[in-house]
């Protein structure tokens, strides 16, 4: 039997591209560069990548992919945001800046920046629901965390211990993923192998 080898889009305005690209082909996904709308119509599934949330934002709408995207998230195409990705998916963000808009597609609530700035990143070693062979070395940078969750949503990862004991860090709701961190950068390709598991069931 032939797998089926799905086209996944990574959002190529900010972030790690080229590491999510890697990562998508490193379990059996051909990947592309999403710059323009049309784009969009070559692909079973999309990642949109860590950066600046607000910056995305702007980017997003100054090359006329924001409505054409949350279009597509509305049909049902299958996403998965990583960090600032989090937040665009997010129905609901507690401290948006000042005109900030998101995508969509997750009914959860968000807070951007929530474990502080840049020198307070860390890494953590998470049980992800959905992830087999062992915890997930997660790499937090000036991340968002989950406040609410709503009644669709499947919570797959919490932080144990510190300050942030039991914040929300990864969600899923139907064939929209998201994590807090960035599993791009540390070359477990397990979340990334999630989620084109979940494209393949989509398409």
């Amino acid at each position: 039997m032939t797998v089926r080898r799905p086209t996944i889009g990574v959002l190529a305005l900010q972030g790690d591209v080229r590491e999510h690209r890697a990562a998508l082909e490193a379990v059996g996904a051909a990947t592309c560069a999403i710059r323009r709308p049309g784009e969009l119509e070559r692909i079973d599934g999309i990642v949109l990548p860590g950066g600046e949330s607000t910056t995305i934002d702007k980017l997003l709408r100054a090359f006329d992919l924001s409505a054409p995207l949350r279009s597509a998230l509305r049909a049902g195409m299958p996403a998965y945001g990583s960090c600032a990705g989090m937040i665009l998916l997010a129905d609901r963000i507690t401290d948006p800046a000042s005109g900030q808009q998101t995508l969509g597609g997750l009914d959860i609530t968000v807070r951007r920046n929530a474990f502080g700035r840049q020198v307070d990143s860390f890494e953590s070693d998470l049980d992800v629901s959905g992830v087999v062979g062992g915890p997930v070395r997660a790499v937090f940078i000036r991340a968002p965390w989950v406040e609410e969750v709503g009644a669709d949503v499947e919570v797959l990862a919490r932080v144990t211990g510190g300050r942030a004991d039991g914040r929300i860090v990864a969600v899923r709701q139907g064939f929209v993923l998201a994590t807090s961190f960035h599993p791009e950068v540390t070359g477990d390709v397990r979340v990334h192998a999630l989620f084109v598991e979940m494209v393949r069931k989509r398409s």
